[in-house]
């Protein structure tokens, strides 16, 4: 059995991730997905609409997904790897040659995968934003 491990924030959560969770289950057996915790993301300086447990939720709604794991550090990476018995991480392009990711090398195969073109949690936020702008919210 391959395993296939990926990490993020899942927040507003859309299309463009249903195709890297689509992705990355087709590169093995079983994916597992780290999300990022509420604490874990106040040391990234980001802040979630949806908490922790939504999240998770969510996603372990998904048929790709097999396994929701916390995600609370940047270090915790190695360990997963080992504890789970992951064959590979799989991420999205915007990682690719990220130190954090081209360090677990050593432990697995690493692979990025390209973003899907014209959706981004980033993207949806601000267009949000700037529709309540206009409408004097």
């Amino acid at each position: 059995m391959r395993k296939i491990l990926t990490y993020g924030t899942y927040d507003v959560l859309h299309r463009g991730h249903i195709n890297l969770l689509r992705r990355a289950k087709e590169r093995g057996d079983y994916l597992i997905v780290g999300i990022s915790t509420d604490e874990f993301n106040a040391i990234k300086g980001k802040k979630s609409y949806y908490d922790y447990e939504t999240r998770k939720e969510m996603l372990e709604a998904i048929k790709y997904v097999d396994e929701v794991i916390p995600e609370c550090t940047w270090d915790q990476k190695p360990g997963d790897i080992a504890k789970y018995g992951a064959d590979e991480v799989v991420m999205g392009s915007d990682w690719e040659g990220n130190e954090k990711f081209e360090a677990l090398r050593q432990y697995c195969d690493v692979y990025y995968l390209p973003r899907t073109e014209g959706i981004s949690s980033t993207q949806i936020k601000s267009e949000l934003h700037l529709m309540d702008d206009k409408a004097g919210v």
